[in-house]
């Protein structure tokens, strides 16, 4: 592998890192502020509490969150590898 390609694949990591942490708090946040209107309001106290009609949006943005720190934790470490038999 030419020198410093291994670089390349640990910037990536880094901003699959980022990318991956930044998504799964953002579905924290939206869950969050769903919770707290449901909370709020007085009219609809079914959908506070059997969570009907379900939401899938924060769900997967944590999801996604997740799969892109494994992706990133997998690309560093393989820069990492090919940087140490360099």
């Amino acid at each position: 592998m030419p020198q410093g390609d291994y670089f390349i694949l640990m910037g990536l990591g880094g901003v699959f890192l980022l990318l991956g942490i930044g998504a799964y708090i953002w579905g924290s946040r939206e869950q969050k502020s769903y919770d707290d209107s449901l909370a709020t309001r007085t009219d609809d106290l079914r959908e506070f509490m059997e969570h009907w009609p379900p939401r899938p949006q924060p769900g997967a943005l944590k999801v996604g969150g997740k799969i892109a720190v494994i992706i990133s934790l997998l690309l560093i470490i393989t820069g990492f590898i090919f940087w140490l038999l360099d």
